[in-house]
């Protein structure tokens, strides 16, 4: 299996179900991006280094995801509108297990 579906619910509040390549070393982040489900520079705009925050969403599927690095969680203690099921994109890399996996993008930084 190469792609997986996963459901991105945009900062409109629009659902846009997208199939996600799992042998291409892509990120959450890259997906959003590769589908221009977010203005262009408001998202990734680290490149995915975990220092922005810019791709923070809101896993909404029950998926064990993997644990946070700790710039991760360093990142989401200083980002705002942060839930319990806050995660940024950058760090979920796409992989099978995430087959059916649903986030909503957060709220630009204001």
């Amino acid at each position: 299996m190469s792609d997986i579906k996963i459901k991105i619910i945009d900062r409109e509040g629009v659902s846009h179900e997208v199939d996600a390549p799992t042998d291409m070393n892509m990120n959450l982040m890259e997906v959003v991006r590769s589908y221009e489900l977010a203005p262009e520079g408001t998202i990734g705009i680290c490149g995915g280094m975990a220092m922005c925050a810019s791709c923070q969403c809101y896993v909404q599927s029950d998926h064990e995801l993997p644990e946070m690095s700790d710039d991760e969680e360093a990142m989401l203690s200083e980002a705002f509108n942060v839930k319990d099921n806050s995660r940024l994109g950058c760090q979920l890399h796409i992989t099978e297990d995430l087959d059916g996996l649903q986030v909503e993008l957060a709220p630009e930084e204001a």
